[in-house]
């Protein structure tokens, strides 16, 4: 088993990458290849994996937390709404895939977000909600959480 940390992961397009603590080039991470829930998997986070050559170049397999969730310094983010990218890899299909998940029109997932502004921030002005709202638009539908 080699120690790293993780160097970033998308969780809505389920990888990402660890820098190994010995050195060298980072090593390529799959969602299908954790031994845990996505959810802890974040920037920072320190993993053991084994390494593998895959088609692409190094393939990190059977990555594992090096700190236990249960231990004090851990912390991880929060989950946002049982979204795919925070849903636990226990939850994928016996073939490794995620289970379908709700895609909210542009238009649900607007009200949503004023909603959530609204209830945070009273002290936003329209022009702020409106490019707030306009840039999480974009950002949701860029991971697959909102479509026209």
């Amino acid at each position: 088993m080699v120690a790293g940390r993780v160097v970033r992961f998308d969780g809505a397009r389920g990888y990402g990458f660890i820098a190994p603590d010995h050195g060298g080039e980072d090593v390529f991470l799959h969602a299908n290849d954790l031994m845990m829930p996505e959810s802890f998997v974040h920037t920072g986070v320190a993993v053991e994996f084994e390494i593998e050559d895959g088609d692409r170049g190094l393939k990190a397999s059977s990555v594992r937390l090096l700190e236990r969730p249960e231990s004090p310094s851990f912390e991880p983010p929060p989950a946002a709404g049982g979204h795919a990218a925070h849903r636990p890899a226990a939850s994928r299909t016996e073939d490794g895939d995620d289970p379908m998940c709700d895609v909210l029109s542009v238009t649900e997932y607007t009200r949503a977000v004023t909603e959530l502004l609204l209830e945070a921030a009273p002290g936003l002005t329209g022009a702020q909600i409106l490019d707030i709202r306009r840039r999480l638009v974009q950002f949701g539908k860029g991971h697959g959480w909102a479509e026209d």
